[in-house]
């Protein structure tokens, strides 16, 4: 599989270069948000109020990390369970978000929105949250302060990696394996 380098923001045309199974490195800016923040941007979104951050060709990490020790830009920053963002995620979607980086399967209408709206579900590896953490190079939050860890921050990050698993055309790297090691 083709190892990919991307940075926010990302066009349509970016998408569709991606394919389920490739690898990539992103550099540059990502947002956070789990699903308090993205109950309230889905609040504002149906109410047709402002959001805090243009989601525009942006990338938003499933991430509620643990607080900076001294010295740290941030504490571990681990992917949460993507399917808890699935009542949200296709309203994100529609907005402009273009990945959405987690762990996990996605539902059928999540899948749907991503070829609807051309966009990528990426994974990040589970269990490697104090490794991920050194990729971050800055950490500031930019809205919901008051949701503490899962109040939304920008990171800026340098050759983070993760891998596509849905990607624009309906693919799914999770099915796709496991019906490469299916027994009969």
């Amino acid at each position: 599989m083709a190892e990919k380098r991307i940075s926010a923001p990302l066009t349509d045309e970016q998408i569709m270069e991606l394919r389920a199974g490739d690898n990539m490195l992103i550099s540059g800016v990502i947002y956070t948000g789990r699903d308090a923040a993205h109950k309230r941007l889905v609040e504002l979104i149906e109410k047709g109020e402002k959001l805090p951050i243009d989601l525009k060709g942006q990338i938003i990490y499933y991430v509620g990390p643990a607080p900076a020790k001294p010295g740290k830009v941030i504490g571990s920053a681990g992917p949460t369970t993507s399917v808890r963002m699935d009542a949200y995620t296709p309203a994100v979607l529609k907005e402009g978000l273009k990945v959405c980086i987690g762990k996990g399967g996605r539902s059928k209408e999540v899948k749907e929105a991503l070829q609807k709206y051309k966009a990528v579900y990426v994974a990040a590896v589970g269990g490697a949250a104090a490794l991920i953490a050194k990729k971050i190079k800055k950490a500031e939050v930019v809205a919901y302060e008051d949701l503490g860890p899962e109040a939304i921050r920008r990171l800026e990050v340098e050759d983070f990696p993760v891998t596509v698993i849905n990607d624009a055309y309906g693919n799914d790297l999770y099915e796709e394996g496991a019906k490469r090691y299916r027994i009969e």
